[in-house]
């Protein structure tokens, strides 16, 4: 029957049933076009041989493998606080899975707006306050005005192509300020007379007969700040909640998913990082004289688990508490903890803080060194007085770099379970760094100096750096920096204004790194990266894959020339 005849001519409804046949055509056609029909046809063959109980959600599973993969349909940018009541940023992801809008993952990292350690700076004025708040704001902008659009299609899996666009948005920013910069720059010089010449600072030092002593050497001078982008956190914290957008659509835990970034196909063993547990702070914020120690912390010896460790350091603070209190004759002599989660003591002396820790040990019946070893976080960076060319150790008793190199001799010496230093001076000090490696022999120096702007600057004498994701740091580069530092000791480490997101737990297992440093165990935003190392390590070990030993420190002599060579070259 031909088309016309198919149709009544001359009918009132002649037109409704040519237009209905033409919609029954186009569905046919559109079906028929994406395999319908002959999917439609094995399933439906397959469930009538399985018979299964739940006829709908077999259909729903077969169909989901063949839908099309999920892709970022949205990025939401919003104003949060962090673990010290400071505006930060949280970024959020939202994908399309099977044309439906879902939740895949969101974070929040840390975040500063200037570099640490620079005279004078004070993050909690009101003018750090200010320039906090402007960095978040322009850091929620980029998320919501640019990124979100510049995103959408993208498959969250794809961290090596969103951290390529968030890199390149930052990069262009990035320039566009420093041109702004010189821009005013020249303006202000053009505008400004031509100052006298400066008298230059005396190099001589004089001694305690007053007396000039010509063997000092001045200081070299500080090397500027690296410049931090207001808003740069934005690229940072919607990179890493991509790479928790692609762990939750892959069905899979955060570490696997960076694990499988940094090495595809990988399926044996992983070992996990060792924790640094801070235990006590007596840096420049704590009540006595001594400044030198920002952070002393303990590290498990070979043969613990995570949660063995982690109890013997919570028996080990309760012990140091009741030490401190007995020989108080004031009452409760600790009531203080610093941002990193630890017990603030005044001291006077480096010795002082190290010998409580051996007599809290000594009571619980242990060693030093055979359950638990010891580091220090030095933060030296923090503590020149450019007047005097001096490092403010300790408070009326500043140390020349070579004082401080004899000091930290004479420490370790004495306390043979001191096995890492942190930035025990600035980087300009490059002499010191040497000397100090080459009398201290088996002690690891490590830089906290490692960043995307700064590089793994090289520092004569370190063995190892400390890692850490904020600003403008993507997922992708910490992996590129771990995969160059192969060999050389890398630890994870948090910043003071922590937020309550367990994902540095993930990255340090993920990245394959030798130590992750998270702070202390009083703050709960601590604690719950600590409850995190717990369950990955116990998860492994059900899955059988839990690298023996966990991560290997302190490492042989071989390996530790093996490990100065990488971090050198």
């Amino acid at each position: 029957m031909s088309y016309n005849g198919y149709f009544r001519t001359n009918s009132k409804i002649y037109k409704q049933d040519r237009e209905f046949y033409d919609l029954k055509n186009r569905a046919v056609e559109y079906y028929r076009a994406n395999g319908v029909p002959q999917k439609m046809e094995v399933v439906l063959n397959e469930m009538f041989f399985e018979k299964p109980d739940d006829v709908y959600g077999y259909l729903a599973n077969y169909f989901s493998r063949l839908s099309r993969p999920p892709v970022i349909n949205r990025v939401f940018g919003k104003e949060v606080y962090d673990g010290k009541g400071q505006l930060t940023v949280q970024a959020e992801v939202f994908c399309t899975v099977r044309n439906e809008e879902k939740t895949a993952g969101w974070a929040v990292i840390s975040s500063h707006t200037e570099p640490r350690g620079g005279a004078g700076q004070n993050p909690g004025s009101a003018n750090g306050n200010d320039r906090r708040k402007e960095a978040v704001m322009t850091a929620v902008r980029w998320i919501n005005d640019s990124l979100c659009p510049m995103l959408k299609g993208f498959e969250p899996g794809d961290q090596t192509g969103v951290d390529k666009l968030l890199s390149d948005f930052y990069l262009a920013h990035f320039l566009e300020d420093q041109e702004r910069q010189a821009r005013e720059k020249d303006n202000q010089q053009s505008s400004e007379p031509v100052p006298e010449p400066a008298t230059p600072p005396k190099s001589a030092v004089k001694d305690k007969k007053g007396k000039k002593n010509s063997t000092e050497k001045p200081i070299p001078p500080a090397e500027p700040p690296v410049p931090v982008l207001p808003g740069s956190v934005a690229v940072g914290t919607v990179s890493l909640a991509v790479a928790k957008a692609g762990a939750e659509i892959g069905g899979v835990p955060l570490y696997h998913h960076i694990t499988t970034l940094k090495r595809p196909q990988f399926s044996g063993e992983i070992h996990m990082p060792l924790p640094m547990v801070t235990v006590l702070s007596c840096g420049r914020l704590s009540p006595g004289k001594l400044n030198l120690m920002e952070e002393v912390m303990v590290l498990p010896k070979a043969g613990q688990t995570i949660k063995q460790f982690l109890a013997t350091v919570l028996e080990l603070q309760r012990e140091i508490t009741g030490i401190m209190n007995a020989a108080s004759k004031t009452g409760p002599a600790l009531n203080a903890v610093s941002d990193s989660g630890a017990l603030v003591i005044g001291y006077d002396r480096p010795e002082q803080p190290l010998d409580l820790i051996s007599e809290a040990s000594h009571n619980l019946g242990f060693v030093l060194g055979d359950v638990m070893s010891l580091a220090i976080n030095c933060a030296g960076h923090e503590l020149m007085d450019y007047q005097k060319g001096k490092y403010d150790a300790i408070t009326g008793s500043p140390k020349s770099p070579n004082e401080l190199v004899e000091l930290y001799e004479s420490l370790t010496s004495k306390y043979p379970a001191v096995i890492a230093l942190i930035d025990p001076f600035r980087k300009e000090d490059q002499e010191q760094w040497e000397r100090l490696s080459s009398v201290l022999g088996n002690t690891y120096l490590l830089s906290e100096a490692v960043s995307k702007t700064s590089g793994s600057h090289t520092l004569p004498g370190t063995r190892g750096f400390i890692l850490q994701q904020t600003n403008e740091v993507t997922v992708t580069d910490l992996i590129h920096l771990t995969r160059q530092l192969e060999g050389a000791v890398t630890v994870v480490g948090t910043t003071n204004g922590e937020p309550c997101d367990d994902s540095l737990s993930d990255l340090a297992v993920g990245l394959g790194v030798t130590l992750v440093k998270l702070g202390g165990l009083y703050h709960g935003e601590r604690l719950t990266k600590y409850n995190r190392l717990i369950s990955i390590e116990e998860e492994l070990a059900q899955q059988g894959r839990l690298g023996s030993g966990n991560a290997r420190f302190p490492l042989s002599a071989g390996e530790q020339e093996e490990a100065s060579s990488t971090a050198h070259s």
